[in-house]
C-alpha cells in the first residue's frame, strides 16, 4: 500500500478537499477518492517515514542497479510473471530506497503502465540507457537478456570509473598532505625562528627568503578566519560554475587535453562509448536512438556535441564511421573499427572489440600514470621541503658565521 495526498472537489458544496488516501496505485486512488463523491484534482504519491530516512541514509548505488538487474533478470528467464519477479526481488533489497521505488513500479505496471513506462517515471535512478534497453527488450520479448547485458554494461562502467578515480585521488592526497605540512611549518616553526633571531642582538635583519615566508605566517595567523572564509567562498564559487554550461565546456576541453591524464580520460570516453553503443545494438534497439542515448551517457560537452552532429549525418544517408572521421573528439580507431563492422555486416561485435581494447588501454594508461606521478610527487615534496628548510636555516648559518654559536 502506498499513500498518496490528493486535492479534489465535492461535488455537493464545490468546496476544495486535501487529504490522503492509501491505496496501491494513483487509478486505485483515484476510484476510493471518487467512491467518496469527490472529483479528483491532484494526486501524489507520499514517501513514508522509512523511505523518507532511505533517501538520506540509503543511496542507492550502481551495486544495487546491478544486483536488482540481476536478479529481475534471472527470475524472469525461470519463467516468472515480471509483476511477481519486481515483488519477490522487492522483498529481498536491503536497500530501502530502492525497495519504495521497486514498489512503486510494480504499482504503475499492476494499473496497467508497461516496465519502461514505470521506470521512466524515477529518471534519478533509471537513466535513458537503462530505459531504452528495457523498452527494447518489451518488444523484443528477451527482457531478461537486456537487463542481464544492463548488469555487465554497469559492472564495466562502474569498475573502470572506479580504478581511474583511484589513480587521480593518490596525487590528489598527497598534495593536501604536503599542503598541511607546509601550514604547519608556516605557522608553527617559522615564528620560533624569528623570535630566537630577534632576541640576539647584533643579529641584523633576517634574509628576504625568510621574510617573505613570515609575512605568510602571519597574515595566516592574524586573519586565518579570513583565509577560511575566502577559501570556502572559493569552493562554493567554483562548485557552481563547475555545474554550468560555461564551466563543464571548460572543465571537459582540459579532461581531454591536459598532460598525462588527457590520453587516460580519451581512452576512458572511447570504451564508454563503444560499451554502451554495444549493449544497446545487440538488444535491438535502432542505431539513431543508440547515438541520441549514447551522446548523453559520455558526461562530456564536446563528444556529446561531435556525436550530436553525426547523428544529423547519419540522418542524411552517411555511416557512422564517416560520419566522426576526423573530428578530433574521437581517437582516429575508433571509426576504422566502425568501418570494418559495418563493411562486415558485425557493427556489435567490433564494437565490443573496441570497448575491450579501450578498457585495456585505460588499466595500461593509469599503470603508467602510477609510475610517473610517483616520483614527481617525491620532486614536489623534496622541493617543498627544501623551501621551508631553507627558509629555517639560512637566518641559522648567518647566526653562525657572526659566531652567535
Amino acid at each position: 500500500m502506498l499513500t498518496f495526498k490528493y486535492v479534489a472537489r465535492d461535488a455537493t458544496s464545490g468546496k476544495k478537499v486535501t487529504a490522503d488516501i492509501q491505496a496501491d496505485n494513483e487509478q486505485a486512488a483515484a476510484k476510493l477518492i471518487r467512491q467518496q463523491g469527490l472529483a479528483p484534482l491532484s494526486i501524489e504519491a507520499k514517501s513514508s517515514g522509512a523511505s523518507g530516512l532511505g533517501k538520506i541514509t540509503d543511496r542507492i548505488k550502481t551495486k544495487d542497479k546491478v544486483i536488482f538487474s540481476r536478479q529481475l533478470s534471472t527470475l524472469i528467464s525461470a519463467g516468472l510473471p515480471l509483476l511477481q519477479s519486481l515483488q519477490n526481488v522487492g522483498r529481498q533489497t536491503q536497500n530501502k530506497q530502492l525497495k519504495f521505488i521497486i514498489s512503486q513500479v510494480s504499482s504503475d505496471i499492476e494499473g496497467g503502465t508497461s516496465f519502461s513506462g514505470a521506470i521512466a517515471r524515477h529518471p534519478d535512478v533509471f537513466d535513458k540507457i537503462y530505459i531504452n534497453l528495457v523498452e527494447a527488450g518489451e518488444v523484443s520479448g528477451s527482457l531478461d537478456h537486456s537487463l542481464e547485458r544492463l548488469a555487465d554494461q554497469q559492472e564495466k562502467d562502474a569498475d573502470i570509473v572506479s580504478k581511474v578515480r583511484g589513480a587521480l585521488a593518490y596525487p590528489l592526497i598527497v598534495l593536501l598532505v604536503m599542503l598541511g605540512v607546509v601550514v604547519f611549518m608556516l605557522i608553527a616553526v617559522l615564528p620560533q625562528v624569528e623570535s630566537l633571531y630577534e632576541g640576539l642582538s647584533g643579529a641584523g635583519e633576517l634574509p628576504i627568503f625568510t621574510r617573505i615566508l613570515l609575512a605568510v605566517s602571519n597574515f595566516i595567523t592574524a586573519y586565518w578566519y579570513f583565509v577560511l572564509i575566502a577559501l570556502g567562498i572559493l569552493g562554493f564559487i567554483s562548485s557552481r560554475w563547475v555545474k554550468t554550461l560555461g564551466g563543464r565546456v571548460y572543465i571537459d576541453k582540459a579532461k581531454m587535453r591536459m598532460p598525462l591524464v588527457g590520453p587516460l580520460f580519451m581512452k576512458l570516453y572511447m570504451a564508454r562509448f563503444a560499451r554502451t553503443a554495444t549493449t544497446m545494438v545487440s538488444s535491438g534497439v535502432q542505431l539513431i536512438k543508440t547515438l541520441e542515448v549514447v551522446a548523453g551517457s559520455i558526461n562530456n560537452v564536446h563528444i556529446e556535441r561531435s556525436i550530436t552532429r553525426a547523428i544529423e549525418k547519419v540522418k542524411g544517408g552517411s555511416s557512422i564511421s564517416d560520419a566522426i572521421t576526423g573530428d578530433e573528439n574521437f581517437l582516429p580507431l575508433v571509426p576504422d573499427m566502425l568501418r570494418i563492422g559495418e563493411d562486415s555486416g558485425q557493427l556489435e561485435t567490433m564494437l565490443e572489440k573496441t570497448a575491450d581494447y579501450y578498457e585495456k588501454e585505460v588499466d595500461n594508461q593509469i599503470k603508467t600514470i602510477s609510475t610517473i606521478i610517483e616520483p614527481m610527487m617525491m620532486v614536489l615534496l623534496g622541493v617543498m621541503a627544501l623551501v621551508i628548510i631553507a627558509a629555517i636555516l639560512l637566518p641559522i648559518y648567518g647566526l653562525a658565521g657572526q659566531n652567535f654559536f
